[in-house]
């Protein structure tokens, strides 16, 4: 029986996917077959050192573009070139994001402007510019990264839990406008989740949040990307304008 989480002849943007849960997503769909466009903002030999690792493990065709998600110059240029060498987008992961905590009296309006650039217009900057492309061959998946955060809020964080919400209302009206192009939207929301920008924490921060998980085990990267890979792929072909939730049931 052939394996509908195949991506074979596929091809998968995913933002931010140097490190933590975008490289883990990266791998996962290239394990299954896809293409894989990769994308950092900061660190060309980081970029470029994970192209050839994507490319020596999976065998599969890699490209990498050194671009900010909040310049839609730049976010343009990407799509440019994935059109001039593949004629195609089947997925693309929106997961590149920033994270400023501060409590309500002590948000800088250089925080605020920044995240909701990153977070909120970045992600509709591509969500424009692959619904072009996807709609050229009349299907596609587009996979939003929001945040538990953005679902259920946190004290701290009312800049960053509102341009993760803001991911949710926009792939509710992406998916309705979208789904008659046989391109379906969806995000994921994901919880605590082991990557570098949870281990900045302190010690005895990070167990804290750990203790809140009723699974009783801090989330991997992996568990997010398994979750991708099910969106990216024919198993969720009647799944769109969803929000799945990824966080082993943690309590905010």
């Amino acid at each position: 029986m052939e394996c509908r989480l195949r991506l074979d002849g596929r091809l998968a943007f995913v933002t931010g996917s140097t490190r933590g849960i975008g490289w883990a997503t990266a791998k996962a769909l290239a394990a299954h077959g896809a293409s894989i466009v990769l994308n950092g903002r900061s660190s060309q030999e980081r970029l470029d050192q994970r192209v050839i690792e994507i490319k020596e493990t999976f065998g599969v065709p890699c490209l990498g573009f050194l671009a900010d998600a909040s310049n839609p110059a730049e976010v343009r240029a990407c799509y440019a070139a994935i059109f001039k060498q593949f004629k195609q987008l089947d997925v693309l992961v929106n997961n590149a994001g920033i994270l400023r905590d501060a409590f309500l009296g002590m948000i800088s309006d250089n925080s605020l402007a920044e995240t909701f650039a990153v977070n909120t217009f970045g992600v509709l900057y591509h969500l424009q510019e692959a619904a072009r492309l996807m709609t050229r061959n009349k299907k596609g998946s587009i996979i939003n990264i929001s945040s538990i955060v953005g679902r259920r809020g946190n004290e701290g964080e009312a800049v960053y839990g509102a341009s993760k919400a803001a991911l949710i209302g926009m792939t509710l009206c992406a998916a309705k406008e979208l789904a008659s192009r046989n391109i379906r939207v969806n995000a994921i929301a994901p919880g605590f989740i082991d990557t570098d920008l949870t281990r900045s924490l302190s010690e005895a921060k990070f167990a804290e949040w750990a203790g809140r998980i009723k699974m009783g085990r801090v989330g991997l990267p992996e568990d997010v990307a398994n979750a991708v890979l099910f969106l990216a792929s024919d198993m969720s072909s009647y799944i769109t304008g969803q929000t799945l939730g990824v966080d082993g049931c943690l309590a905010l």
